[in-house]
């Protein structure tokens, strides 16, 4: 039965799903993908991530998301939910519901074990064709690391990486500066907790 066609969902349809469901799932092109549930550690990361985003960022016009903000890159077809985002001015959204987001400035992924290798990949890769996007930062959960890529003027992403607790990252123009060790406030990296999470491992070639 390899030869049977996988039967294809509209958008319009995953979207109506999706806001009655209990549970999040990715969409692309047609095909939907159960999130898988996350660690301890990796909660505590984003919740981190996401106080310091607020603090770094209260006098801007920027707001910040957590995970249930979906995020669709309207010239793939990718829906998804990044771990947390920030839009900045007058964010832009597929519809009047607001909860599918277009116009990201940044996207924070936690990295873990079974999506590691598709948020630095191909997901990357789609998320470069957000016009709005300027950074995206890759946060390693069992360890202190962060990777920040930065759009330079020149149309080409710049890496930047910090495995210091005392590092910084800096986001321009934002005029933002985080502190690496707020992201892991409270996150004991010693234990051997299973590192899951994220969208179910797959390819999706943009």
């Amino acid at each position: 039965m390899s030869g049977v066609p996988k039967p294809v969902l509209s958008e319009a349809d995953y979207l109506a799903q999706e806001r009655q469901a209990d549970f999040k799932s990715e969409f692309y092109r047609g095909e939907v993908f159960a999130m898988a549930g996350a660690s301890r550690r990796h909660n505590l990361i984003v919740g981190n991530a996401v106080t310091a985003f607020n603090l770094g960022l209260r006098d801007s016009d920027c707001q910040v998301y957590p995970s249930d903000m979906r995020v669709k890159v309207s010239a793939t077809g990718l829906v998804t939910y990044p771990d947390v985002s920030v839009a900045c001015g007058n964010p832009v959204f597929d519809d009047d519901q607001n909860d599918t987001l277009l116009s990201p400035v940044v996207l924070i992924e936690v990295l873990s074990k079974s999506t590691e290798s598709y948020d630095r990949g191909a997901k990357f890769e789609q998320y470069r064709h957000l016009k709005s996007l300027r950074h995206y930062l890759l946060i390693a959960q069992d360890r202190i690391h962060v990777e920040h890529f930065s759009l330079q003027d020149d149309g080409n992403w710049l890496l930047r990486e910090c495995n210091e607790i005392n590092g910084t990252v800096e986001l321009k123009p934002l005029n933002c500066e985080l502190a690496v060790g707020d992201f892991y406030r409270k996150v004991d990296l010693s234990g051997t907790e299973e590192l899951r999470g994220g969208a179910e491992t797959r390819s999706a070639e943009p």
